[in-house]
């Protein structure tokens, strides 16, 4: 382990800080860590662990003779240790039963930090949320995941505007994990018995406040070399590796909780990744002595599944005869196979594969999507399993996803806040008497407040374009496209998604006359900033952004469209608190929820999006704008995806011209955008209580976890669809 500077003896705790991420939605505490070494702390990326190990004990010691830094530790220290042990929180509270129970959360990736890249998108930091909030909460909860040493990949863009991955090894010495430790002190390990041999998988503990997530990992001395890259990177590999990932996380995800004493009351699988936990309790209740649909029942009855997605390809699907080959091998599944093959595989049967998802429902009691319009289409899209029930009684319900606000809420928003709200606003976020008080956020102050997010936003841009062009001497084109040039007093448009087609980052440059004319009007200047990912497997999406760095190229408006290169947590705290409006456009109705808009609107960006998701729900016709049409216009078959794309560009132009633009530049005698600030305040009273974690994690805990816990079932869920 890389050694730290020896702790002053008046700072005892900082070591112990810095591996509880709980730091990470502190304010104070990241005040503490960023007096110790400014400098350091931005050259670390904010990674406190790394701080601690690179700072010089010179500088350590100096800081801890400094009176206002020996204050603020001592009240970081009684914070933390409040959140941590309090027994007066919400959870013990309102549902003193439940919460001597514990909930088991499964989830292939994990947005934490940055400095721990296990995510690739949304799914990941939705994760990270529900942990975070559940910490907050007291909602007894148990994280299992993947120890990705290779993490997600590092972006780059060529100067043809082509992505490339790079790939970088996680230094665990130097992030906020340790090793699962054995009774005997060794490290903890799960054997799998595969086709191929005897699997070893390992674990690691993260912190988060209260909650504790195990991450499984593969890349240990004496497993094959294939078996070793298993864990190594999200999403990678064929069909076979992803099977053996996945049972990986469900199989040997179980066996770890079994084999530290942890026994969930309530296990929650987030997307179809994680059904093999399902698949492996089954396992265990037969292994007890319970028939085969008495075991199915069991696992149903304490068992939730969130799904995600309503893109079929989404969804994973294998061919049967692929998971019986490994399953067969797996101590205990042969005996079970053996017996009930084709109850067992039929499970998961749907058009011929082995389909995760339908696992997961045939074996959840409680299954919900992640908005109101995601409910609705989920309930569309796997009808055929309850083909007796009308569609509006298929069970699967809809808990809209939330964002954790003060992982999310930027430093100076904070501030505004505690100052014109109260003081402690942000433990009260979801109190609607909170919100009754916007009128206290003035124009003046909301304007100063968003110009200096602004002007935060455009020196983290440049200072991105310059570091790429001293250390790497890139194409000037490049540093242009990488935003040099943008203008802070330009109206400025956010766009971040992961580049799949159906998202459509595109559709803004969709006729190329009309947006030069938006982006060079004198009067009132526009300016894009796109960021984002395209899955490495998919050249679609890699063409899709090239186009969008092209237009940032175009020499008519260049210094008017800008790539945020490798975006990730990070540069996303800049880019959805810095600028103007957040743009939206996937193609209805393939959005399940989408949460970047609300961490925008939470920072007083109004967002300017599709009908579909959350902002169905989120858009009340006065904090933010809606273009194009019903979202059941996405059903148009892929002859109408042409004029449905026309006609959403079009609607999308005229909103901006004729409604959003004008607003904005339109002053009062004072230089303030006194209606603008209207929509900013409302996009801020609407979107922070109703949209954030902790409104979804009460959701969570009282409509699924609790009935979950009680061994209760949907009605319609007692026997196997």
């Amino acid at each position: 382990m890389t050694p730290t500077s020896p702790t002053p003896p008046a700072l005892p705790r900082l070591p112990e800080l810095a591996r509880n991420l709980w730091w990470s939605w502190n304010a104070e505490a990241r005040d503490l860590f960023r007096r110790l070494d400014g400098p350091l702390w931005r050259l670390t990326r904010h990674n406190p662990v790394r701080l601690l190990q690179e700072i010089s004990p010179d500088r350590l010691n100096a800081a801890a003779r400094d009176p206002e830094i020996r204050r603020l530790y001592d009240e970081v220290m009684a914070a933390f240790d409040r959140a941590i042990t309090s027994r007066t929180i919400w959870c013990s509270e309102c549902h003193p039963g439940f919460s001597r129970g514990l909930v088991g959360f499964f989830s292939a990736e994990y947005g934490l930090h940055s400095s721990l890249p296990l995510y690739a998108g949304g799914l990941g930091v939705l994760a990270g949320d529900i942990a975070k909030e559940a910490s907050d909460l007291g909602v007894p909860m148990v994280g299992v995941g993947f120890m990705y040493p290779q993490g997600y990949f590092r972006q780059r863009i060529n100067v043809d505007g082509w992505q490339e991955e790079m790939y970088e090894m996680i230094d665990r010495d130097r992030v906020p994990v340790e090793r699962v430790p054995a009774p005997d002190g060794s490290h903890l390990t799960i054997s799998l018995t595969l086709p191929h041999g005897v699997l070893r998988v390992a674990a690691w503990r993260v912190r988060l406040g209260r909650t504790t997530l195990y991450l499984l990992d593969t890349d240990l001395d004496g497993n094959a070399p294939r078996d070793r890259e298993l864990t190594g990177r999200l999403y990678g590999g064929d069909q076979t590796v992803r099977v053996l990932q996945e049972i990986v996380l469900g199989v040997a995800g179980v066996r770890l909780l079994r084999t530290m004493g942890l026994s969930p009351t309530v296990w929650h699988g987030n997307e179809g990744h994680t059904s093999f936990m399902m698949l492996e309790r089954a396992r265990e209740r037969l292994e007890a002595g319970l028939d085969f649909d008495a075991a199915i029942a069991d696992v149903r009855a304490t068992t939730v599944f969130t799904t995600h997605t309503p893109v079929p390809a989404g969804h994973d699907a294998f061919p049967p005869s692929v998971v019986e080959s490994h399953l067969s091998m797996i101590e205990g599944f042969g005996p079970w196979l053996d017996a009930h093959r084709s109850r067992l595989l039929g499970l998961a049967s749907y058009d011929g594969a082995f389909n995760m998802t339908v696992l997961a429902m045939r074996l959840a009691g409680r299954v919900n999507g992640v908005s109101r319009r995601h409910g609705e289409v989920s309930r569309r899209m796997w009808r055929p399993l309850w083909p007796e029930l009308p569609e509006n009684e298929v069970p699967i319900r809809a808990i809209t996803n939330g964002v954790h606000v003060p992982t999310w809420i930027a430093p100076e928003m904070d501030r505004l806040f505690r100052r014109r709200l109260a003081e402690d606003w942000l433990a009260r976020h979801d109190d609607p008497e909170i919100w009754a008080r916007a009128a206290a956020l003035t124009d003046e102050a909301l304007w100063e407040t968003r110009r200096a997010l602004k002007t935060d936003l455009h020196s983290f841009l440049r200072e991105r374009a310059r570091y790429r062009w001293a250390e790497e001497r890139v194409d000037p084109g490049q540093t242009v496209a990488f935003g040099s040039l943008l203008d802070p007093d330009a109206f400025t448009i956010g766009f971040a998604r992961r580049f799949a087609t159906y998202k459509r980052a595109d559709l803004i440059l969709r006729d190329p006359a009309r947006l030069k004319r938006l982006l060079r009007n004198g009067r009132r200047p526009v300016q894009i900033v796109f960021a984002g990912k395209a899955h490495p497997a998919d050249d679609l999406g890699k063409s899709l952004l090239q186009s969008v760095y092209r237009a940032a190229r175009d020499p008519e408006i260049a210094g008017r469209i800008a790539f945020l290169e490798d975006y990730d947590m990070h540069s996303a705290h800049w880019l959805v608190s810095g600028v103007d409006l957040w743009l939206n456009s996937p193609r209805a109705p393939q959005e399940a929820s989408g949460t970047s808009g609300m961490k925008a609107g939470l920072n007083g960006v109004p967002s300017l999006s599709i009908l579909d998701g959350w902002w169905e729900e989120g858009h009340d016709g006065g904090n933010g704008w809606a273009f194009g049409g019903d979202p059941s216009s996405g059903k148009a078959d892929s002859t109408d995806l042409h004029a449905l794309d026309e006609a959403d560009a079009e609607s999308l132009y005229r909103t901006l011209e004729e409604s959003v633009v004008p607003l904005y530049f339109e002053r009062g005698s004072d230089g303030i955008p006194h209606g603008w600030l209207h929509v900013v305040r409302r996009a801020i009273q609407s979107v922070t209580p109703a949209f954030s974690a902790r409104r979804m994690m009460k959701e969570y805990v009282e409509q699924m976890y609790v009935p979950a816990s009680e061994g209760a079932l949907d009605g319609s869920l007692r026997t196997t669809p």
